[in-house]
């Protein structure tokens, strides 16, 4: 294996630098969009060039001291995302049943237009939620079942969306059917034939992800829906982890149904989602929360919560400004530059396995390690409390390993750190 010395050498010799102190500085943040614009090159290109991420970590306000690699989870969100959060929320407070309700509120239309183009849908196919969870329980339970439908999913979508379809067992009935996919799964028509081979006659509704959160695994969304499709069959997308992370619209998916978490990988305000359903799909999904029927065709039916903050919301936009400003392609190849420095510095060892594609088509800035002999909720109590490293344990029947997500205010000297302190856990193994 290569010393930490040589290590360093390879991904640049400004690293190491790149880590003195916090990178935010006020007077700077204004002009990051700018700065970002003056450089040129391929998302290839850029994906290494430190000069050009360093100013893109100068957005950022994260603690240094340690190094958070489970962005998978919730990232933080850049300074001016903040500030605008913070600066609507003071507004609000002023008066909030005029300033919030009559002034904020209705500004929410314009984030709406927004993230429906970012998507590439039209406006008033987006409702804006509190995260992924809500969106898709929105579509888990607003659809209509009988007491023996059937609903599909993989076993490895994500157990908050499992437990819906289990509740749903309990009290309405259904079935819930799962199967296991492939680790990794790098064949499309694999993975389009075992959603085929496991649709049965009394199949109702389908769930699946877009990126598996467990390992990273993007999957064939449109293949699935133009099958399911074909048999009537409703698909749910679980895109959580997917929005903002890699280059893609809803024209890649043609689904009907799509959901994500707005606060992973677009860095908008904690606690921020979107759902998308298709115009002609509306009238016939129940919102989770009552309208009144004269909004069963409205996209806003699925925002009827009562009391909400316009704060977060309205800063959004904010994110989607910064994501645009950085580049989508751009920011997909920088992740999978960061991922490939620490499994290229791993992935030789006869003690690591991947569980991650290294195929860009099939996977981006999430990947799954294990190491023989160490139990991943060992090993990640380990990185934290010897190396301040902050990682994801995940135990499936079929795998176990620890999930990594770094992102694009992670840098190059991170990673180094983080291979050397994987190298010391491999050798105790």
């Amino acid at each position: 294996m290569s010393s930490r010395k040589e290590f360093l050498s390879k991904i640049g010799s400004g690293a190491a630098a790149l880590t003195l102190g916090t990178f935010f500085n006020p007077q700077n943040t204004k002009h990051v969009l700018a700065e970002l614009s003056k450089f040129d090159g391929s998302p290839t290109e850029l994906a290494t060039n430190e000069s050009f991420w360093y100013r893109v970590q100068q957005a950022f306000t994260v603690d240094r001291s340690l190094i958070n690699l489970n962005n998978g989870g919730v990232s933080p969100s850049p300074s001016f995302v903040q500030e605008a959060m913070k600066k609507h929320l003071d507004f609000s407070n002023q008066a909030p049943v005029y300033n919030m309700w009559r002034i904020l509120e209705p500004r929410r239309e314009g984030v709406r237009q927004q993230l429906a183009r970012m998507l590439g849908v039209d406006s008033e196919e987006i409702a804006l939620t509190r995260n992924a969870s809500e969106s898709l329980q929105i579509c888990q339970l607003g659809m209509d079942l009988q007491p023996g439908d059937e609903v599909l999913t993989s076993t490895h979508d994500y157990p908050r969306m499992i437990n819906t379809f289990k509740q749903r067992e309990r009290r309405e009935g259904i079935v819930l059917k799962q199967f296991d996919l492939p680790v990794p799964a790098e064949d499309e028509n694999e993975i389009v034939d075992l959603f085929e081979r496991n649709i049965g006659p009394k199949t109702k509704m389908i769930l699946m992800c877009h990126i598996v959160n467990l390992t990273g695994q993007i999957l064939p969304v449109k293949k699935v829906v133009t099958l399911a499709r074909k048999k009537g069959i409703p698909v749910l997308v679980d895109g959580a982890h997917a929005f903002a992370h890699f280059q893609f619209t809803h024209d890649d998916l043609d689904c009907d149904y799509y959901t994500t978490s707005l606060h992973k990988w677009l860095f908008a305000p904690h606690g921020t989602g979107l759902l998308y359903v298709k115009k002609d799909k509306i009238d016939d999904l129940w919102p989770l929360m009552a309208a009144h029927e004269n909004q069963d065709d409205d996209i806003r039916k699925f925002e009827e919560i009562g009391t909400h903050p316009a704060a977060n919301y309205l800063a959004i936009g904010e994110a989607v400004t910064f994501h645009e400003g950085i580049g989508s392609e751009r920011k997909e190849a920088r992740l999978k530059y960061l991922n490939d420095l620490w499994i290229d510095e791993l992935i030789d060892d006869p003690k690591v396995t991947l569980h991650t594609s290294r195929n860009p088509s099939f996977a981006c800035g999430i990947a799954t390690v294990e190491v023989k002999g160490k139990d991943p909720s060992e090993l990640s109590s380990s990185l934290w409390k010897k190396h301040n490293i902050i990682v994801t344990p995940i135990k499936h029947h079929q795998f176990n390993g620890i999930r990594v997500t770094p992102n694009v205010y992670t840098t190059t000297e991170e990673i180094a750190r983080f291979t050397d302190a994987m190298k010391q856990e491999v050798f105790d193994a």
